[in-house]
């Protein structure tokens, strides 16, 4: 069983135009104002492209068997397109990561696409509105399997593919920004399968033999658990909530096409419209053969559940993904919610989820890519006891979907440290390290929480109850002493802030002022 912790390009790396890289959709994104919280960017995040030395020796204090990565496709086609420009720097970083990580017993496992599509292909073809993308994307696939695959055997398509369709191309809360209300998000997804289905084959045809690696795809999801169990209404909107977010990529891949459920409810609304074909595509008898069974592994992202029951959207609102469902989601107000209001710690769906996908799916090889929850605080907090309750409830439901018979071979804490997070800037904090974001030298921090994983990693994840009360009392022990280093480091930066930048401007200021005095002295007594 491999135990990790993960990250991806865009919001760790910064370095966002060093070293021949290209801009991508979030650089622009982020640079226009008004499209992330107070303004912020990923221009320079965690400087995670200087610190690579850095973060591998907190991984190896963490002493994980693995790291998840993403791989900038911008960093190293700074265009997007091979036959334009190969940028060599983007390529010796990332070997230089690969290799370090390596050289530290640290298996990489590598996304190629975490949302960060490269700038050009947006301007030029629309990004994944346009079927281009998939030999694109498929020219980027074969050069990172050509310059990393003989280090490289678990790869990752796409991570959370349903945030780049739903959230970048039908509300437009990330980057490009589009709001293609009805279609974006569908055409975005059916783009994304098939290109995600032609790197399998890529993969498959010409570098398994030699290079025996895996190819899977990353898929976060909730789960939905009907409000009213004995409703067959509210049992089939939470199937539909299912449906709707993990099957609309999973079942294509894994069964051949898309979830009956949404070709029913997109169906009917499309024709409720006087449409005469589905919002939702459609793939040819060819495609369905050529897409099923196109992953090694699922990789599979879980933060939290919602209460689901059925509820019919007005026609008048108009058509789009979130209102095609006909269901409306619920919190238990009980439930603890220690980061952004979305984000409630709801242990037992984790484990509903991985054994709906055992069911639904075969019982496929299970990578949890992504699991753990943010804090909303607008100071440091080191003593993340409430993050240690959300992993150990966590990780007792994986162990109990593992007890049923669910296929699951490795865990991903999310994530190594404090990053950008997206539209949110850098006011949600997912890290096990802590990182002042105002302090230049973007120190990392351990809270609690390393501790305690730490200690869960060393047991395989089975600990003797009894030592887990000790390990969190140590835990607070040792973060109490880390927040006075980190009290002390933000004093100092502080001061250093006031010595370059407030004492030269009261300087200019009282330079300018004598000018001016003078001036006016002269001018009296000419």
């Amino acid at each position: 069983f491999l135990w990790g912790v993960g990250s991806s390009a865009y919001q760790t790396e910064g370095a966002w135009d060093k070293d021949g890289k290209g801009p991508s959709i979030w650089d622009a994104f982020t640079h226009v104002k008004g499209k992330v919280l107070r303004d912020e960017t990923g221009d320079s995040a965690c400087d995670g492209y200087h610190k690579v030395k850095d973060d591998i020796q907190l991984l190896k204090e963490l002493k994980v068997n693995h790291y998840l990565l993403s791989i900038s496709w911008a960093r190293i086609m700074p265009t997007g397109i091979r036959t334009e420009q190969v940028n060599e720097k983007g390529i010796q970083f990332y070997n230089d990561t690969i290799n370090g990580l390596l050289e530290s017993s640290i298996t990489p496992i590598v996304s190629l696409y975490h949302w960060d599509l490269p700038q050009v292909l947006q301007e030029k073809y629309g990004g994944w509105q346009n079927i281009s993308m998939i030999n694109y994307f498929n020219d980027y696939a074969n050069l990172c399997f050509e310059k990393f695959g003989d280090r490289v055997k678990h790869w990752i398509t796409f991570s959370d593919p349903w945030a780049v369709a739903e959230k970048g191309y039908e509300t437009g809360e990330h980057a490009p920004g589009l709001k293609l209300g009805g279609c974006g998000a569908y055409n975005a997804a059916h783009h994304i399968i098939k290109t995600h289905a032609k790197v399998w084959h890529s993969y498959n045809n010409t570098w398994r033999s030699e290079q025996h690696g895996m190819v899977g795809i990353s898929l976060t999801s909730g789960w939905g658990e009907p409000v009213d169990p004995h409703s067959q209404a509210d049992i089939d909107a939470a199937e539909r909530y299912i449906q709707f977010h993990l099957g609309w990529f999973a079942n294509p891949i894994y069964r051949g096409d898309y979830p009956e459920a949404m070709k029913n409810y997109v169906g009917r609304k499309s024709a409720q419209q006087g449409l005469g074909t589905s919002r939702l595509p459609t793939f040819s008898v060819q495609e369905k053969s050529y897409i099923k069974g196109t992953s090694d592994f699922l990789g599979i992202g879980h933060f939290t559940t919602r209460y689901v029951t059925q509820k019919s959207s007005p026609f008048l609102q108009g058509s789009s993904y979130n209102t095609d469902h006909d269901l409306a989601e619920l919190v238990d107000p009980k439930w603890p919610a220690p980061g952004y209001e979305w984000l409630y710690s709801v242990p037992w769906g984790f484990r509903r989820l991985l054994n709906f996908i055992k069911t639904q799916y075969g019982n496929p090889l299970i990578y949890v890519t992504q699991n753990g929850v943010s804090e909303k605080a607008p100071c440091a907090q080191l003593c993340d006891a409430w993050r240690i309750e959300y992993l150990q409830g966590h990780l007792n439901e994986m162990l109990k979907a593992l007890n049923d018979g669910v296929n699951i071979k490795a865990y991903t804490a999310w994530s190594l440290l404090d990053k950008f997070e997206w539209n949110k800037g850098f006011s949600e904090r997912f890290g096990l390290y802590y990182i002042d974001f105002q302090n230049k030298n973007k120190t990392r921090y351990p809270k609690a929480s390393v501790d305690y994983y730490k200690n869960v990693i060393r047991a395989n994840g089975f600990p003797d109850p009894r030592e887990v009360e000790k390990w969190r009392q140590k835990a607070m022990d040792t973060c109490s002493i880390t927040h006075q280093l980190l009290d002390t480091d933000s004093l100092i930066t502080h001061m250093e802030m006031v010595t370059e930048i407030v004492l030269p401007t009261i300087f200019t200021l009282c330079i300018l002022i004598s000018i001016v005095l003078l001036l006016f002295f002269l001018q009296k007594h000419s």
